[in-house]
């Protein structure tokens, strides 16, 4: 027999099916059981299955080198899936409709009132200095009131089992489709098992964004017409954004494919002439999506976007100037407000977060910035970042003078002991550590994915999961033992 339960280390870790020596958690007996009577043929068998299945499916993700420029590369799989009970997963689900819900009322206070400023809950010079504000969006009124109709956060675990939101994704979150697509290969692998649990599914993902889209038409239409804006094929989620057109049967477009006209009506070009275009799914960041309004230079945009959209008559997903909340200064904030919006406690907690901008935080930081993970406010993808405990002096010695020359655009959080899960390496199951992405979307409801993406980092005793450095994938398991 290959995986062997009783020699399986889970350290000083919190593991999310293991919750002891040959112990697994409850939820995840059965799947231990099932592991631990397969031989090293039938691990190897699965895992070329699963790897088989994903160059058949053609799910891939880009990268970029110096030396190479962008390769496309399969998705990075792992066929342990990671386990969570529905009875916490409900707690974890209200703390994201809670967040998310809290933080599309702040974006539409920032771009109207600005009653969270006036009342000093956060203060102005953080949205003076945010790279995310957009004044061109001032006394804008969305449908709804939400900003951010898609939202990614990202969720850890420390060692004593408690969840934390790590951040918030909200101006072009990406990865869905890699959720969706974890969930088919485990089907075509692993068929017997989804008939021995009850796995809740997550196949209704696309049907839910494209109802939320429709609602946002200013068009009150039966079939509004809706498209997904790309940069193009050489950016790194295109997989993700042509899966997603075809699954919801929108169109495909790139910025020449949109025009706007005297009306400040946007059209899409078809081999039958103009076709009016109602709601806008966009992958383009901010500074891109509109030349005329922002980067003159910009060759992925449609020259008027945003004056289509500020006449009302386009809808916008996410809404322009909706990243002003997605700043790892504002996350420092979110539970005050939370606590501001809706008079309620945060159900789902930051992680410990110290702000540069303070100068009691800035000093107690550059003190113990060797046992601190140092964070930029606006990079993403793992990009820009210091871990002190793995870092040189002279790595730490430069985020000091970063940190002194710039405090507005640093944070830093203590470095937690990630949980950890079993991943396959060769045909021995090791720890390994994880996050969660679920994605949250927002209309005149609120609805979460069952789980999301599972991202683990597969190099032993890293933390970074992202898979433009070396992380990979899980399926993820939200499962109902009571049915």
């Amino acid at each position: 027999m290959a995986i062997r339960w009783g020699s399986y280390k889970t350290g000083p870790f919190y593991d999310e099916l293991i919750a002891g020596r040959n112990k697994a958690r409850p939820a995840a007996d059965a799947l231990c059981q099932y592991l631990r009577s397969l031989s090293d043929g039938e691990l190897l068998d699965y895992k070329l299955a699963a790897t088989t299945a994903i160059q058949v499916m053609g799910i891939t993700f880009t990268v970029y080198s110096e030396e190479e420029g962008s390769i496309d590369r399969a998705w990075p799989f792992d066929i342990i899936p990671r386990i969570i009970h529905k009875q916490e997963w409900t707690e974890i689900e209200k703390g994201l409709k809670q967040r998310v819900k809290a933080l599309n009322m702040f974006i539409n206070d920032l771009y109207n009132e600005q009653h969270v400023i006036k009342d000093n809950i956060i203060p102005e010079s953080i949205l003076t200095q945010s790279k995310n504000y957009l004044p061109e969006c001032r006394g804008i009124q969305p449908p709804h009131g939400v900003w951010a109709h898609i939202c990614g956060s990202d969720l850890v675990r420390d060692h004593h089992g408690t969840v934390y939101v790590l951040e918030d994704n909200l101006r072009v979150p990406s990865g869905v489709s890699y959720m969706l697509e974890n969930r088919h290969v485990m089907k075509r692998v692993f068929p017997e098992l989804f008939g021995k649990y009850n796995i809740l599914p997550v196949d209704d993902y696309p049907s839910d964004l494209y109802n939320m889209l429709c609602e946002l038409s200013p068009r009150q239409i039966e079939q509004p017409e809706i498209v997904v804006l790309t940069p193009g094929i050489y950016n790194s989620a295109y997989f993700e954004h042509a899966y997603l057109a075809q699954q919801m049967g929108a169109e495909l477009v790139v910025g020449t494919d949109l025009v706007v006209d005297e009306n400040d009506k946007v059209f899409m070009r078809t081999v039958a002439g103009l076709a009016q275009v109602d709601v806008i799914y966009r992958r383009i960041d901010d500074a891109f999506i509109d030349p005329e309004a922002f980067r003159e230079d910009s060759m992925l945009g449609v020259p008027g976007l945003l004056r289509a959209w500020k006449a009302g008559n386009v809808a916008l997903a996410n809404a322009p100037g909706a990243g002003v909340a997605d700043d790892k200064v504002v996350y420092a904030f979110v539970p005050d407000i939370i606590r501001y919006y809706l008079n309620e406690e945060p159900l789902l907690p930051n992680v410990p977060t110290y702000k540069c901008i303070n100068k009691e935080e800035r000093d107690y930081v550059i003190d113990n910035i060797a046992d601190m993970v140092v964070k930029p406010a606006n990079e993403s993808g793992g990009y820009g970042m210091l871990i002190g405990p793995h870092a040189t002096k002279a790595e730490r010695d430069k985020f000091v003078r970063l940190i002194r020359r710039d405090p507005r655009n640093y944070v830093a959080q203590p470095m937690l002991l990630l949980s950890t899960a079993p991943t396959l390496i060769d045909t021995k199951a090791e720890a390994r550590h994880l996050d969660l992405r679920p994605f949250i979307l927002s209309g005149s409801k609120i609805t979460v994915t069952t789980g999301g993406l599972t991202r683990v980092a597969m190099r032993k005793g890293s933390t970074v999961v992202n898979s433009s450095q070396g992380g990979g994938s899980k399926d993820t398991w939200i499962v109902d033992s009571e049915v």
